[in-house]
């Protein structure tokens, strides 16, 4: 899910410091009206005209709302709770093509800023021919992947076949199927909870694009896929809401896949030096529950086929989206769930992921560069005041424990069976990590 717009004056990264609001000459008629609604839902205490200076302190930084141009500032205490303040004051103003945010005033004396800008997001309609056509691109590069899959497996049993499968992958794209379906049944699951979420709260948003890469550039035959929100999110509730339904979507579609999938792979010696997937908790557990042990133990592994493959697959992608860190779904919730304090974990996420990078797999080094760029922003919502409440914040808790029980520190692993090495990872230390990185936000959040 990417490019939620959002306007905040401290919706900036944790770097720099928030650039503070100066009052600016008012002209006493020409905010008039803007002043008589913003008392409707507050007491004002400071009225700020932006003007070239203080407008720069508005946008700097920020991810602005097209066509959007933020005019006054009223600073303030509410005297209707947020979510109804922010209802009420909204549907005075949309009338009048203004749009208002509400922002924690962190200056002494708290309260809350009352942002009023002028140019409300006009949502136009795109073509769906776009997404079409990446999704049969993407169907034919995960059918080739999973062609190649099926290779491997007849090789197993009848070397002449899998030979025949290898070397005319196109006449045999039809034995990728259950991999490419299975993994675009993930994926699809995965955008199409975001986008379902996002029209229930009557958002605009696109259809799902997806992200063809077929082999040599990808083992996976994709990058993902994602949604564009057309609309800024409204709140916090929103931002949970939208964020977490697409990792919780695709995983009750990952789990049973990944479990039929293992619970058909034959189990026994294996034969050559390949690569080995990485273990989450989740993973492993779903080895012990379908195969009675954990593998590899010696040269005993499970040779996963297409379904298992897909289902793993589906897994390590949820991980990734629940890094809880700028623009990925892990940020949107850990955002609805603790607000401005999410910034602080950008520094040791990067940290993290670096030291994953350097001593355990240089597969994250694609990652440790898209988080250097999408990790330091927010979708800070319109309304950033309102707080989840409980259920929403049971379902936050429990999308950031999603994270830690999918996340894989290693995912693949070099293996060389003429040593017969009982390989092993760091399967928990990683996410226990995460899972305290986690709780020590929520704890200085609650405290």
């Amino acid at each position: 899910m990417l490019n939620e717009p959002a306007l905040s004056h401290d919706d900036q990264p944790a770097s720099r410091a928030p650039r503070p609001l100066t009052d600016a000459a008012l002209e006493p008629d020409r905010f008039s009206d803007l002043r008589a609604i913003a008392a409707t839902i507050m007491v004002i205490s400071r009225e700020i005209a932006v003007d070239e200076n203080t407008g720069q302190a508005l946008r700097e930084d920020m991810l602005l709302l097209p066509g959007s141009a933020p005019e006054v500032v009223f600073e303030g205490q509410l005297t209707l709770p947020s979510e109804e303040a922010y209802a009420s004051i909204d549907g005075l103003l949309a009338p009048l093509d203004y749009i208002p945010l509400l922002r924690h005033n962190r200056a002494a004396g708290g309260g809350v800023l009352l942002i009023i800008a002028h140019g409300r997001p006009k949502v136009t309609e795109r073509s769906p021919w776009i997404n079409i056509a990446l999704f049969f691109a993407t169907l034919l590069s995960l059918l080739y992947v999973g062609t190649n899959i099926a290779a491997g497996e007849a090789g197993g049993v009848n070397p002449a076949l899998g030979a025949e499968i290898f070397n005319n992958p196109l006449q045999n794209l039809w034995r990728g199927a259950p991999y490419a379906i299975a993994l675009m049944l993930i994926l699809g699951a995965h955008e199409l909870g975001h986008y379902f979420a996002a029209r229930r709260h009557k958002m605009g948003a696109t259809l799902p694009y997806f992200i063809p890469l077929p082999p040599p550039l990808s083992l996976f035959g994709t990058a993902g896929a994602f949604i564009q929100l057309r609309e800024p999110l409204k709140n916090r509730k929103t931002l949970l809401d939208v964020g977490a339904a697409g990792p919780l979507m695709g995983l009750l579609f990952a789990i049973p896949i990944v479990m039929i999938g293992l619970a058909t792979s034959p189990v026994g010696p294996v034969a050559g030096s390949g690569l080995v997937e990485g273990n989450s908790l989740l993973y492993a557990l779903a080895k012990v529950l379908t195969l009675g042990r954990f593998v590899p133990v010696g040269d005993i592994d499970v040779t996963m086929n297409q379904l298992a493959q897909a289902g793993w697959t589906g897994l390590l992608v949820t991980a990734i989206n629940l890094i809880p860190l700028g623009q990925l779904d892990g940020g949107h919730i850990l955002y609805s769930l603790v607000g401005n304090s999410a910034r602080r974990l950008y520094v040791p996420v990067l940290l993290a992921t670096i030291a994953l990078t350097l001593f355990f797999s240089e597969s994250w080094l694609l990652w440790l560069g898209l988080l250097f760029i999408f990790g330091r922003f927010y979708a800070v919502p319109l309304d950033a005041v309102t707080q989840l409440d409980p259920r929403r914040r049971f379902i936050a808790i429990l999308s950031l424990l999603v994270f830690v029980v999918t996340f894989v520190p290693v995912p693949f692993q070099v293996r060389i069976v003429e040593t017969a090495p009982v390989i092993r990872e760091s399967v928990f230390a990683l996410p226990i990590i995460a899972a305290v990185l986690c709780a020590a936000m929520l704890r200085r959040r609650w405290r």
